[in-house]
């Protein structure tokens, strides 16, 4: 018998509805698609049909019939979230250097004297396999209570290609466990060695042509990233690392411009990449040329305030026509959270975002962010039913009552997974 599952009565079901072919930009980030008092119904793990409550009723009522049913009374309905930059996979944690920030060191002081992705570096390739899982596994549960449900995940934190390889495979193994899909992107250009310093082109030179390789054969990855700043890769090692991905079928991404202007946007519009990450110093320039070629900023507000920088312009690039999308950015350096929600609430409170602009960055325009937008992202017949129920009775109330988890209910593919925010 068909699995079938009717979510019904919603104060709001907010379908995103319009924005599957192009990420949203301008005063298109503000079109939700708002039904009050609707219902949606699901067969087979796909959305069959979403729309008032009663329109659903008469035309289903034999399938209805049959489904499991799932009230949302008072409650708003949205696509299940998600988080298109995460370091999902690795192991430690940095509290000590939290506490060393706060004592007036930097981010990048830290890094250089052999801390920071360093010192992750150094754990993760002390872990096995198994530890690598069931800590990313915790980490994902609670993507999952706080409604995510698809994210990206990046390694980065080996350095060489069987520690990079070991952080990919069990992002692979967790895709196919849990039930949060897992997008995976290679960052073998994460940091240059310590042991390396002083020669860095020989480390581009592997990422090149022995870990791209590797990767793209074992398909291990569909996105090749690189962190372009001042003491890490310069746009010219960058450039040479997106083309050797490209070259090998790996999409482009970059951290761009966290640091200071160095180039980070206008080096990802040349390459063609699907997104620019981070961009708290990109230039008017880059920005424009974002927008010119329809780069996804994925901005992470995490990041600036756990780091206590300043924010990235979100309000200068979509009202300059750049795509947005949102993240947790989720590693254990720079930004310690898996709260989706608490990122939306920085959105609006720090960076000048409108509600209905962050639900769309976390929904739509993330899912274009990790190219998946014909199959998530949206609540439109033929998708996924991923399905997120906030136990607020309008969507302003997310943005607006922050810091908390407001997920009641989380449907995956068209099982419930999260009932009464508790993990089933």
């Amino acid at each position: 018998m068909s699995q079938l599952v009717f979510v019904k009565n919603a104060a709001q079901l907010i379908t995103m509805k319009g924005h599957s072919d192009k990420p949203a930009k301008k005063d298109d980030m503000s079109q939700l698609n708002v039904i009050e008092n609707g219902s949606l119904l699901a067969k087979d793990g796909k959305i069959l049909a979403a729309a008032k409550h009663e329109a659903i009723v008469q035309d289903y009522q034999e399938l209805i019939a049959e489904a499991e049913h799932i009230d949302a009374t008072n409650k708003i309905v949205t696509p299940g979230l998600i988080d298109p930059h995460t370091h999902l996979v690795h192991a430690g944690t940095r509290e000590s250097e939290y506490a060393m920030r706060l004592k007036g060191k930097s981010y990048m002081e830290i890094m250089n004297a052999g801390g920071g992705i360093h010192a992750t570096t150094k754990a993760t390739k002390q872990a096995s396999f198994d530890q690598l899982y069931e800590e990313s596994k915790q980490r994902l549960d609670t993507f999952l209570e706080y409604g995510v449900t698809t994210v990206e995940a990046k390694s980065g934190y080996g350095l060489s290609l069987e520690h990079e390889l070991k952080q990919l495979e069990v992002a692979k193994k967790l895709n196919e466990d849990h039930p949060v899909d897992i997008v995976s992107t290679f960052m073998g250009a994460h940091a240059v060695p310590v042991d390396e310093r002083d020669t860095p082109d020989t480390f581009v030179d592997r990422v090149v042509n022995e870990m791209i390789p590797e990767v793209a054969r074992k398909g291990l990855a569909t996105f090749n990233d690189v962190f372009c700043e001042r003491g890490v890769f310069t746009p010219e090692q960058s450039r040479r690392i997106l083309n050797a991905g490209k070259a090998h079928g790996l999409i482009p991404k970059i951290h761009a411009d966290e640091i200071e202007p160095y180039g980070g946007a206008e080096l990802a519009t040349e390459v063609g990449a699907i997104s620019a990450d981070h961009l708290l110093k990109a230039s008017d320039e880059g920005i424009k040329q974002m927008a010119e070629r329809g780069v996804i900023g994925v901005l992470l507000p995490g990041t600036a305030f756990f780091l206590m920088a300043e924010f990235a312009q979100a309000r200068k690039m979509i009202d300059n026509g750049v795509p947005v999308a949102l993240s947790t950015d989720a590693n254990p350096g720079s930004s310690p959270t898996l709260s989706l929600q608490f990122i939306m609430n920085l959105g609006c409170l720090k960076m000048g975002m409108t509600p209905e602009e962050v639900l769309t960055a976390t929904t739509i325009n993330a899912a274009h962010a990790i190219g998946c937008p014909d199959s998530v992202g949206s609540l439109e017949a033929g998708k996924k039913a991923d399905i997120a129920i906030f136990n607020v009775p309008n969507y302003l109330m997310l943005s607006y009552k922050y810091g908390m988890n407001h997920i009641d209910t989380v449907v995956k593919g068209g099982n419930p997974v999260v009932l009464e925010k508790q993990l089933q």
